[in-house]
């Protein structure tokens, strides 16, 4: 009767581990496709290491746009900027812009009432110097129409430079944001509104005023494989 108790209890055992293993077995491979399924889509989507850094490189960066002033008419702008990126959220700019001074107020006056242009300058030349500090402060990427993944990044700039107009050179405070979409590892598109506070004067009347400096450009990163 013992015996024949014990080898009920071996074959309950046996027809057990023969259901039971082939299930885990199953659910590993489960498991398997379910991961590589995963990896899949996640590759689909785009997700990938950062290909791009600006850490411990330089920014070469020719740029134009429209200097808008309060006290006088808008004028086309252009120059340049150079960038040290000491990580990939800090750097500190240098720039020099070049653009002109116009009242047309001034302008008008003097065509109406034939007064020589040497008595009243209407029209001067403007050279911004600049230092900023940049933060780029949110990064993220974009996929093209299906093709490769560009990254790109929103920063915020603050400093101070110096207005100069050829007859006194006027302490600037400025302030401002950007963006940067980066192109390959070395090659990037940039676009920035600035923000200039400084005293003016104009038909006798000085005032603190507020000119915006809207400029695109380009940039190139140097060392080029960084």
């Amino acid at each position: 009767m013992l015996c024949h108790a014990r080898a009920w209890s071996v074959f309950i055992a046996s027809l057990l581990a023969a259901l039971v293993v082939p299930r885990s077995l199953q659910a590993q491979c489960v498991d398997e496709n379910l991961k590589e399924e995963l990896i899949g889509g996640r590759h689909y989507r785009g997700v990938q290491d950062r290909l791009f850094t600006k850490a411990l490189r330089h920014e070469i960066s020719p740029m134009g746009g429209w200097y808008a002033g309060d006290l006088y008419a808008g004028a086309p702008v252009y120059g340049g900027a150079y960038t040290f990126h000491f990580s990939e959220d800090l750097g500190l700019e240098a720039s020099y812009m070049r653009t002109q001074r116009k009242n047309d107020l001034i302008d008008a006056f003097q065509r109406a009432n034939n007064v020589p242009r040497q008595l009243v300058v209407a029209s001067t030349p403007l050279n911004l110097y600049f230092g900023h500090l940049v933060w780029s402060m949110a990064y993220g990427k974009m996929r093209w129409f299906g093709a490769g993944i560009t990254r790109f990044d929103f920063y915020l700039a603050a400093g101070a430079g110096v207005t100069d107009d050829g007859s006194g050179r006027g302490l600037t405070g400025s302030g401002g944001f950007g963006m940067k979409i980066y192109i390959g590892k070395w090659f990037g598109v940039r676009l920035d509104v600035r923000d200039h506070i400084l005293q003016q004067e104009a038909l006798g009347i000085s005032q603190i005023v507020n000119d915006i400096v809207a400029t695109g450009g380009f940039s190139v990163f140097l060392p080029f494989s960084g």
